[in-house]
């Protein structure tokens, strides 16, 4: 070999060497929550569970009661979390919805001082699911309601769920319909203030995933509605796809009704999706959409592309007998911590094996170790001791080394509860 050729050699050695050492820091980095070693099964449940340590985790990992219905006036089923994550004190004051209805309601947690406390009610507000704080510090709460039995006297012609913004200060609130009637559940914005949801339906007539681009930034009155359609349909419903507006007036209607008329896809009852840009996110390029299809067993990962596109490409993250195992079973809430690892709750509320009964889990997918579109390893990161709760809203802070979770439906005394969970020695 000449001289040449052989520094030549020697120089892409030491580049695919720094390379995959970069990728091998980076991918340290990333495991800072995901460190634990994994638990091997469910656990075998009881009703009402340990009311004290509801969860069970991995060594290394400790659990803290933060509140606990009917604590400050609330009055049951806590549901999804949101942190106040602008803005003075972010961080200090952890919101969730309340699924009960009618009078949902919107709560709070001063997780500083302790105490909670009910933020905002109405009569008419309806099993109140998803919760996002807005880049401008609002609070919007959605209602999971596929038909109303309580029609909002601002918007009677809407026969679904509708999402609210209530100002976290006051509790005043005001209807936003053009995001769409719909049974609601997961919200979340990317980089550019498009707001992503879902409708908790099933083909042919529900089960889209929406995005919402409002006509001004940081207003939420008016916008296009899109639904997302497969350009080339397919069983497994994967592939290049397209964000397809609909009518403006006919989404405040009934926004399947209208994503349905322009053939957008469907998928077995979606119910959270995570944007990985943004937020508390170290590398702001992540345009990702992740969304939870619990009738099927799935995760998927959609490219949102960039600047706006009607383009994107689905792909499946996670999958019950491709990447993960098939005791994966209803994925329902998701949670990226700042590295990129995405927590994902069950639903089942309880499931039999074996002769016996378990506790629904909490799984831990890390991201792809160089490139690819499936999560590198998808692993049992807690399960829950009582067979008629499930994991809810599975949410980190801003630091990405708390996750708080709810325990939503459980038995025994019925008093549902918030968590945090952190490493043992971590504030």
């Amino acid at each position: 070999m000449s001289r040449g050729r052989l520094l030549a050699a020697l120089g892409a050695v030491m580049l695919f060497a720094a390379f995959t050492g970069q990728a091998l820091a980076k991918n340290a980095e990333r495991a800072s929550f995901a460190e634990f070693e994994e638990i091997d099964n469910s656990v075998a449940c009881t009703s009402g569970g340990n009311s004290t340590r509801p969860l069970i985790l991995p060594d290394g990992y400790s659990q803290t009661i933060v509140a606990r219905e009917p604590e400050g006036g609330t009055r049951d089923l806590l549901d999804m979390n949101t942190l106040n994550e602008t803005g003075r004190d972010a961080g200090r004051y952890l919101y969730r919805t309340h699924e009960v209805a009618p009078f949902s309601q919107v709560s709070v947690t001063d997780l500083r001082r302790g105490g909670t406390r009910v933020v905002a009610e109405r009569a008419d507000w309806e099993r109140f699911d998803g919760i996002v704080w807005t880049p401008w510090g609002t609070i919007l709460a959605a209602e999971e309601v596929i038909r109303s039995a309580v029609a909002d006297p601002s918007v009677p012609q809407a026969i679904a769920g509708l999402v609210y913004e209530i100002n976290p200060r006051t509790g005043n609130s005001a209807v936003r319909p053009a995001i769409g009637a719909r049974s609601h559940e997961g919200l979340r914005f990317d980089e550019e203030g498009n707001l992503y949801g879902i409708s908790e339906a099933a083909p042919p007539t529900g089960g889209y995933i929406y995005k919402f681009t409002p006509d001004r930034p940081g207003d939420l009155r008016t916008g296009q509605l899109y639904a997302l359609r497969l350009n080339t349909p397919t069983s497994a419903r994967l592939g290049a796809a397209t964000w397809v507006p609909l009518d403006r007036t006919a989404v405040q209607v009934d926004s399947d009704a209208a994503a349905t008329a322009i053939g957008a896809t469907g998928y077995a009852r979606p119910e959270d999706v995570e944007t990985g840009a943004g937020r508390f996110r170290e590398d702001p390029l992540d345009n990702t959409l992740y969304v939870a299809i619990t009738g099927e067993d799935r995760v998927l990962a959609i490219d949102l592309g960039a600047n706006n596109s009607s383009a994107a490409f689905v792909s499946d993250y996670v999958r019950a007998g491709v990447n993960a195992p098939e005791g994966f079973d209803m994925p329902d809430n998701l949670a990226l911590d700042n590295e990129g690892n995405l927590t994902i709750a069950e639903d089942p509320g309880g499931t039999f094996a074996g002769g016996k009964r378990l506790g629904d889990d909490i799984w831990l997918a890390t991201p792809p170790f160089l490139s690819g579109s499936e999560a590198e390893e998808v692993t049992r990161f807690e399960s829950t001791t009582d067979c008629d709760a499930e994991p809810t809203c599975n949410y980190f802070d801003r630091t990405g080394k708390t996750l708080f979770v709810n325990i939503q439906h459980r038995g025994g005394d019925g008093a549902d509860l918030a968590v945090a969970v952190r490493r043992i020695g971590q504030r």
